[in-house]
């Protein structure tokens, strides 16, 4: 890139599962049929394993802080992702968070064209890290968007969501 900034990836661009889904289908098209996972185990519920829980007030106590950041990195490695609790983010705030986002999905498609992914990159709404044509993809959309730093958003993106969620991520990435 031209800006010297670090290109975070590409995508092929994909159809709308939200406006495939309102088309009269019969069954799920191939393309979605995801016959490479193990199906998931619905009987016994109690033998799943948990999602790993990292504690941030711990993380920040010397009494706890090693054992803590010892139980972060291996749900790194071994999980790829955690749930952070005792964050201080306002349940308040998480809630209207998510029914902003809600409501992002529930635009018209007319409206969310305006963010559709463009060729060769991964933020926008469709589906990320689609390599080729032939690829098993998930059955929904989604939107992905690097908000800070702020240097990383791209112009095209930000400025065009709806006003109330734009001041909900700009509060929640700031605190």
């Amino acid at each position: 890139m031209d800006s010297g900034v670090a290109k975070l990836g590409s995508s092929l661009l994909v159809p709308c599962v939200q406006e495939l889904a309102k088309g009269p289908l019969v069954k799920v098209p191939p393309r979605y049929v995801r016959t490479d996972e193990e199906p998931p185990i619905l009987s016994d519920t109690n033998s799943l394993p948990q999602v790993p829980v990292t504690d941030m007030q711990k993380l920040f106590s010397e009494e706890f802080k090693d054992l803590e950041l010892e139980q972060l990195q291996r749900a790194c490695k071994e999980w790829g992702f955690f749930q952070l609790i005792n964050h201080e983010v306002s349940t308040l705030l998480v809630e209207n968070v998510k029914l902003e986002i809600q409501e992002f999905f529930n635009l018209p498609m007319e409206e969310k064209k305006k963010f559709w992914q463009k060729p060769d990159d991964i933020e926008g709404f469709g589906q990320a890290f689609v390599v080729c044509e032939e690829q098993k993809l998930n059955w929904g959309d989604m939107f992905y968007m690097v908000t800070l730093p702020t240097y990383l958003r791209k112009p095209h993106l930000f400025p065009k969501l709806p006003l109330s969620l734009r001041f909900f991520l700009l509060i929640s990435f700031n605190n």
